[in-house]
């Protein structure tokens, strides 16, 4: 209203005495009208952002609490009066839209942009850190992330046969260095629950023997698309802050916990590619867990002093090849092999593949454990 006000205003008194004044200018005469014109509309717009919405801007964000109080009451009253204008506007504008075939969607109220945007702003004038800025924005990128780019895939996976022995069973507990474990039965598609390393001391602290079927909780499964905030309210309304994950074919391809998305919120968090690629991990004994799909040449690297090239006749490229070639035989979990002073243990097997193998050079093995011929 006070646009539409200044601008009839303005054209219709402050135009006219400039326009008197250019011409009198030689040059200018013919186009005096329009000069006018156009000098009232800068002038006009000028005062409007600088005077109208500038200036009051940087005022208002000085003393924002003073203003807003002062303002307060002013502000509701001439909402009031105003009340019965807006809803006569609003009211034609609805009868227009609905005689027009067009159907406006709903208007959200607040966008992610304008959030991200904010706490940008807050950003540079110190209301918030750096760190609270990024965590809010992961936080508003979880319902565009997936299950699957949060999980641990299934070759990581450290897993429990339900029917393996105790020994067998708390020597894969002691290399793997985790604290939940799935437990499956026949294969590793047919999972019947999950065991925590905190039941299993728990039992041993009383003297209890330790059975999985007595300790393992039912899986909890859920499917490689969902989302990650999704998955967030799964876990809240479960109870439970770890879950299998399984493919559309109802395979299982990996394991995700609550960490996981903690981790993806707090801080910087692995790539797909970064979580599927395969590990060596090296302990504190001395001794390396490694993935059995890994290249030998990252193995030599990793490991100095190990050769494992093929010979003549000889080919495999990946550590679980080099096993299987030693031993001629597709190996069981429990194997051993010594190669050039370092020791080979099969942890664990995958149906036919060879998943995890634990490699101990023998000088950090206890001399029991060394065979005098070598």
């Amino acid at each position: 209203l006070v646009g539409i006000l200044a601008g009839a205003f303005g054209g219709a008194t402050f135009a006219s005495h400039i326009a008197e004044g250019l011409r009198e200018i030689p040059g200018l005469a013919h186009y005096s009208d329009t000069l006018g014109l156009a000098a009232v509309v800068v002038t006009i717009t000028y005062l409007s952002l600088v005077v109208g919405e500038l200036v009051p801007k940087r005022i208002g964000l000085g003393k924002p609490e003073a203003i807003a109080m002062a303002v307060a009451k002013p502000m509701h009253l001439l909402s009031q009066l105003a009340s019965p204008v807006v809803r006569f506007l609003g009211f034609s504008t609805d009868i227009l839209l609905k005689l027009l075939p067009f159907k406006p969607g709903q208007e959200a109220l607040v966008s992610e942009e304008e959030v991200q945007g904010l706490m940008q702003e807050g950003l540079r004038a110190g209301a918030f850190n750096k760190v609270e800025s990024q965590i809010v924005r992961r936080a508003l990128e979880l319902d565009r992330l997936l299950t699957r780019d949060l999980m641990t895939p299934r070759p990581q996976i450290i897993w429990l046969n339900r029917n393996d022995s105790h020994d067998v069973i708390w020597h894969k507990i002691v290399v793997s260095g985790h604290s939940y474990f799935p437990v499956y039965e026949t294969n590793r598609d047919n999972v019947v629950g999950i065991v925590s390393l905190k039941a299993i001391y728990a039992h041993l602290a009383a003297g209890i023997p330790v059975r999985l079927a007595d300790l393992m909780t039912p899986p909890l499964v859920v499917p490689d698309t969902q989302v990650a905030i999704q998955l967030l309210e799964t876990f809240k309304n479960s109870g439970k802050h770890i879950a299998l994950v399984a493919d559309e074919f109802g395979s299982i391809v990996g394991l995700v916990t609550l960490h996981d998305i903690m981790e993806a919120v707090i801080g910087e968090f692995p790539s797909r590619e970064e979580r599927a690629k395969p590990r060596i991990k090296k302990r504190d004994d001395g001794s390396w867990l490694i993935d059995g799909i890994i290249e030998i040449e990252e193995v030599e690297a990793a490991l100095p002093g190990l050769r494992l090239q093929p010979g003549p006749g000889q080919s495999y490229q990946t550590l679980a090849g080099f096993v299987v070639n030693q031993l001629g035989r597709l190996p069981s979990e429990g194997d051993t092999l010594e190669w050039r002073g370092f020791l080979f243990e099969i942890l664990d097997m995958d149906r036919h593949r060879v998943d995890k193998v634990l490699v101990t050079p023998l000088d950090k093995l206890p001399p029991r454990q060394v065979d005098p011929s070598i």
